[in-house]
C-alpha cells in the first residue's frame, strides 16, 4: 500500500495479492491518522494510532464493525491506475 496525489488530494492505493486495486482515503475515520502508517497483512488494514482494522478489498470493518473507508472508483488500464474522486 501506498499513498499517491491526485490532484490537490491524497489517495491511498492497495493491491490485493489477487492483483487487486482498490482505492481510499488515505485517512482512518476514526482520528483522522493516517493509514499508510499503519500495516497490511493478509488483506486486513490495521491502522497504527488505535489498531481499528479494515478489509482491505471491501473497505469495510473489521474491528469495529460499523464502519467503512472512504473509497474511490479504480482501474487499472494500460499499466495506469485510474481513480474517480468526488468533486470538492
Amino acid at each position: 500500500m501506498d499513498v499517491f496525489d491526485v490532484g490537490e488530494s491524497e489517495v491511498l492505493i492497495v493491491h490485493s495479492p489477487g492483483g487487486e486495486i482498490r482505492a481510499y482515503s488515505p485517512i482512518c475515520p476514526h482520528q483522522d491518522h493516517p493509514l499508510v502508517e499503519g500495516e497490511l497483512e493478509n488483506c486486513v488494514l490495521t491502522c497504527s494510532a488505535h489498531l481499528w482494522q479494515f478489509d482491505a478489498i471491501s473497505g469495510k470493518g473489521i474491528n469495529p464493525t460499523g464502519t467503512s473507508l472512504t473509497s474511490y472508483p479504480s482501474k487499472v488500464e494500460d499499466d495506469c491506475i485510474w481513480v474517480v474522486l468526488p468533486e470538492s
